[in-house]
C-alpha cells in the first residue's frame, strides 16, 4: 500500500512539473482585463473599438495588416460603427491593387485593409483568436465561456509588458518582455504614452491604447460576435420555455392515468 501510494505521488509530481514546464514555454503573466465583450451577454464598447482603430491605424499599420478584414465592417452594428461616409473616406485613404487592371487605386467599402508591409510583421486579423493567453479549467470549458481563451489580454499585456532591458543576439537587437514566450521578443516598444490622440480626449496611456487595440483586434477576428450571441441566447430561451411547455404537456396527459392500478 505504501509502495502504491508512493508511486502515485510520484506520478502526480511529474504531472504538476510537466503542467509547469508547459506553462513555463507558453510565455510568462497574462493580466485579466474585464473587457466588456466578456462572457455570454458581453458587448463590445463601441468607443473603445473606435479608439483601437486609430491606434490601430496610427502606429501598427505601419508594419502589420488586416487582409481578412473588409473596410465595409467598420460601418456595422456591433463594431466601431461608423458612419457611412466616414467608412468610405477612411477605405480611400488606403490604396489597394485592382484585381483586373493591375493598377493601385484608392480602396472601396468592399476592398479589405491591406497585408502586413514587413514579411516579418504577422497579419493581426486573427491575432486574438490565435493567442491564448489563459484556458482556464481543461475539459470544462468554463473558463472560456466566461472570460474566453484571453487573446485580448495577451496582446494587451504584451504591448505595455516590455521592461526597457535590450541586448543584441546574432547580430539582431531583443527587447525583453515577460509575456512573450522566452522573455525576449524582436519588436521594439511599439508604444508610448501620449502617442496618440483620441477623440473622446480619454488620457492616451500605454496601457489604455494597449487595451483599446486589442479590443479592436478581438473584434476583428471576431466581427459577428454579437450576433452570434444573441442567436446563442434566443435558442437557449427557446429551449427553456419549450422543456416548460413538454413538462406541463406531459403531466396534463398522465395526470388521469397517475394513482391507477391494475
Amino acid at each position: 500500500m505504501s509502495m502504491l501510494k508512493s508511486t502515485i505521488l510520484a506520478g502526480l509530481a511529474a504531472l504538476s512539473l510537466g503542467a509547469g514546464a508547459a506553462l513555463a514555454a507558453e510565455g510568462g503573466h497574462v493580466t485579466d482585463y474585464r473587457f466588456s465583450f466578456e462572457g455570454p451577454f458581453g458587448r463590445f464598447d463601441q468607443s473603445q473599438l473606435q479608439r483601437g482603430l486609430q491606434v490601430y491605424t496610427e502606429v501598427c499599420a505601419a508594419c502589420h495588416g488586416l487582409k481578412f478584414v473588409p473596410f465595409r465592417e467598420l460601418a456595422e452594428h456591433g463594431g466601431p460603427a461608423m458612419a457611412e461616409n466616414q467608412m468610405r473616406a477612411f477605405a480611400a485613404m488606403h490604396e489597394v491593387t485592382d484585381a483586373d487592371t493591375g493598377e493601385s487605386r484608392p480602396a472601396t467599402p468592399s476592398d479589405h485593409f491591406p497585408p502586413s508591409g514587413l514579411e516579418t510583421a504577422p497579419d493581426l486579423s486573427l491575432m486574438a483568436k490565435a493567442r491564448a493567453g489563459f484556458t482556464g479549467p481543461h475539459g470544462l470549458l468554463v473558463n472560456q465561456l466566461l472570460r474566453g481563451i484571453g487573446g485580448p489580454e495577451y496582446i494587451a499585456t504584451l504591448l505595455h509588458g516590455y521592461t526597457g532591458e535590450e541586448k543584441e543576439e546574432a547580430g539582431a537587437v531583443l527587447y525583453e518582455n515577460h509575456t512573450f514566450p522566452g522573455g525576449w521578443i524582436s519588436m521594439p516598444p511599439p508604444l508610448s504614452d501620449d502617442m496618440v490622440t483620441y477623440a473622446d480626449g480619454t488620457q492616451a496611456t500605454v496601457e489604455q491604447m494597449s487595451q483599446d487595440v486589442a479590443a479592436f483586434l478581438m473584434w476583428a477576428a471576431e466581427p459577428k460576435m454579437m450576433a452570434r450571441k444573441s442567436a446563442g441566447l434566443t435558442a437557449v430561451l427557446f429551449l427553456l420555455l419549450l422543456t416548460v411547455l413538454l413538462w406541463f404537456t406531459n403531466k396534463k396527459l398522465w395526470a388521469p392515468h397517475k394513482g391507477k392500478h391494475v
